[in-house]
């Protein structure tokens, strides 16, 4: 009897020896997947930016039906200003009588149709980094209305955090152009959103293929007035772009030198 006993419980603590390890083989996977899922969502490579998504979020690529534009500018045609290379900052308006024909895009956002082709490619080629989905325009072209309201909500943000109207104002517009000073009132500039931070590495890497420019960099906010804005990318051609990459500079050292030539 007694060695039926002991039998009996050394069988028992097998069991419950098997269990334990089971159990703590199944507890290991599980804080293994989490930890992984938690990289994966909550925290971007050392290199990437954590960035605020820009609101409104819209598909990128629809039929390209051409919306009439509703200024003119006799520039759009002068080849050694190409329209491309318009420039406007805090210190350089949009030009008086500009043109521009429109495309919109699924979601309601629009776009000059002269960059809807590149675009469209970079985007689709974006998809490998972000998740392989489609990223998004989330702002493209602006009227002068719209622009005038984001940046008195930007003025009224600031203003309610108690700064100053003048103070509230110079802090506003790092981040939001006072209206008529906006790329986004060109057409060409777009505001791009995704599923992963490591989609505005990826742009900052290619977008000059497909002839855009990251166009505000952190190191060059005092040269062109605003500060970073990863998700921000506009146009110049293939060319401009690919020199701007390569050198590291931004579109106003590109223009300034381009003009001594």
């Amino acid at each position: 009897m007694k060695g039926r006993f002991i039998q009996s419980n050394n069988r028992r603590m097998r069991r419950r020896t098997r269990r334990l390890w089971y159990l703590g083989g199944m507890a290991f996977f599980l804080f293994s997947v989490i930890a992984v899922i938690g990289i994966s969502y909550d925290t971007p490579s050392k290199t990437a930016p954590q960035i605020p998504a820009p609101p409104e979020a819209f598909s990128a690529i629809d039929s390209g039906e051409i919306l009439p534009g509703t200024q003119k500018n006799a520039n759009m045609t002068d080849t050694e200003n190409p329209w491309y290379f318009t420039l406007v900052n805090k210190w350089n308006p949009i030009p008086e009588n500009y043109e521009l024909n429109l495309v919109e895009l699924a979601g309601g956002e629009r776009i000059d149709q002269r960059i809807y082709e590149p675009l469209s490619q970079m985007l689709e080629a974006a998809m490998e980094s972000n998740w392989n989905q489609l990223p998004i325009v989330v702002s493209g072209y602006r009227t002068k209305e719209r622009q005038q309201e984001l940046y008195d909500e930007k003025v009224a943000q600031y203003r309610r955090q108690g700064y100053s109207e003048n103070r509230a104002k110079t802090m506003a517009e790092q981040w939001v152009a006072v209206p008529g000073y906006s790329e986004h009132q060109l057409g060409f500039a777009v505001d791009i959103n995704g599923a992963t931070y490591d989609l505005y590495l990826w742009l900052q890497e290619n977008s000059y293929k497909y002839g855009f420019i990251f166009r505000y960099p952190g190191n060059k906010t005092e040269i062109t007035g605003t500060a970073e804005e990863v998700w921000h990318y506009r146009y110049v051609g293939v060319e401009a772009a690919s020199e701007i990459y390569e050198r590291g500079i931004c579109l106003e050292e590109y223009l300034e030198e381009h003009d001594r030539e």
